[in-house]
């Protein structure tokens, strides 16, 4: 069994700093192996959001995996958008844009979505997709495997025409040839989960969870939230953690049991 909580869109320069605290508590609390943070660090790609980010992961009580998102790509700098879109994500938060976590029952591998030519949507690359496959497939089938995007596959439930990352159909089936069977990702400040399949119907099953704004005031619709997902070979939990005012607590969980090629809500 493994226990990752997944954290999203943190958006330091407008995270609330009593929610910061509350969310390091809580995140104490858990018998973690991994916290997965899925972009949007900071809100404008500025160097004091980046310093304070950095701190940030430092008081992680475990390790981490992190994938840059769109917010951390300059906005209003274009010179230092189109030649050097994340240079200070390298330079604070990591280099790796590719980055990967295994141990004998895991693998998170972390895609980069954010692009310097688009100034909200994402996009997997052909070689990206590609790459993702061939590390993948170099891995055990009974180790469980996970991707980790900025950018959502799935729109936000009540809004199907809402869009989703570029190349999701191509990205989805090769994944899912590979073994991918879970998908963490944020963007969209509204946590929700569902089969992929759902949307694609091509798909046999990969569960999709998307996050809320962990820390951020950047609220659509409800507060700060972020995943925390208990992890089997063949079961999947997703607990959703909510901030209540005073500290994050349960607000709901959705349970997957794998049943053949399928995974089915319990």
């Amino acid at each position: 069994m493994r226990v990752i909580a997944h954290i999203s869109d943190l958006h330091f320069g407008h995270e609330d700093k009593k929610v910061v605290e509350a969310l390091l508590a809580d995140l104490s609390s858990f018998p973690l192996s991994l916290i997965v943070v899925s972009g949007d660090l900071t809100q404008r790609a500025r160097t004091s959001e980046f310093i304070a980010a950095r701190a940030f992961l430092e008081r992680l009580p475990v390790g981490y995996l992190v994938v840059p998102g769109n917010h951390d790509i300059p906005l209003y700098n274009l010179l230092h958008r189109l030649s050097r879109p994340l240079e200070r994500y390298c330079q604070y938060i990591t280099d790796d844009l590719a980055p990967t976590y295994q141990d004998s029952e895991i693998a998170v591998l972390g895609a980069n979505t954010a692009r310097s030519l688009t100034w909200k949507n994402g996009s997997l690359s052909n070689k990206q997709i590609l790459n993702l496959s061939q590390k993948l497939q170099e891995i055990p089938e009974s180790v469980f495997k996970i991707i980790v995007t900025h950018h959502q596959f799935l729109p936000q439930p009540g809004k199907r025409l809402q869009t989703v990352i570029k190349r999701a159909p191509l990205a989805l089936q090769t994944l899912e040839s590979v073994g991918v069977d879970l998908i963490l990702a944020g963007h969209l400040h509204v946590g929700y989960q569902d089969d992929a399949r759902t949307h694609h119907p091509i798909l046999k099953s990969i569960i999709v969870a998307q996050a809320g704004t962990a820390v951020s005031t950047r609220y659509r619709g409800e507060t700060n939230t972020y995943n925390l997902i208990t992890l089997e070979q063949n079961s999947i939990s997703i607990m959703v953690r909510c901030w209540n005012g005073k500290d994050f607590r349960e607000n709901s969980t959705s349970n997957y049991i794998r049943k053949g090629l399928f995974w089915q809500k319990n």
